[in-house]
């Protein structure tokens, strides 16, 4: 693996356009389409639907920030495991040569499962 220093990750709403955006690799990482967003109208790489938390674990967490830690400790499980382990291999491919910006449509990003992948790509990729 690369060391920590080369990889380079950052989280962004698909809502909040920036144009410093486009030129990283810019990946969704929610399991379903974001609302009133037009495929066609969303730059983006890839949607790594593998990565986003499961059907199951994102219903059990509703978004309760009471429950943030513990949903956490759950999604870093199943990002250990296939078909989530995969596709972290293939974002620390990636971001070990270019910034990689985890694309999501939740409003808190600091209490999302995009946040959470991407400290895990930060510890895993060191």
């Amino acid at each position: 693996m690369k060391a920590a220093g080369a990889q380079r990750f950052g989280v962004r709403r698909v809502y909040e356009e920036d144009e410093s955006d486009r030129a990283t690799y810019r990946v969704l990482v929610d399991r379903l389409w974001p609302r009133g967003v037009k495929k066609a109208d969303l730059a983006l790489d890839a949607w790594l639907k593998d990565v986003a938390p499961s059907s199951d674990l994102r219903r059990w967490y509703s978004h309760d920030v009471d429950r943030f830690a513990e949903f956490s400790r759950r999604y870093r499980e199943e990002l250990s495991q296939p078909p989530a382990r995969e596709a972290v291999d293939g974002l620390l491919e990636i971001g070990s040569s270019r910034h990689v910006t985890l694309l999501t449509a939740t409003r808190d990003v600091d209490h999302s499962g995009a946040r959470v992948l991407c400290d895990h790509l930060h510890t895993v990729g060191t």
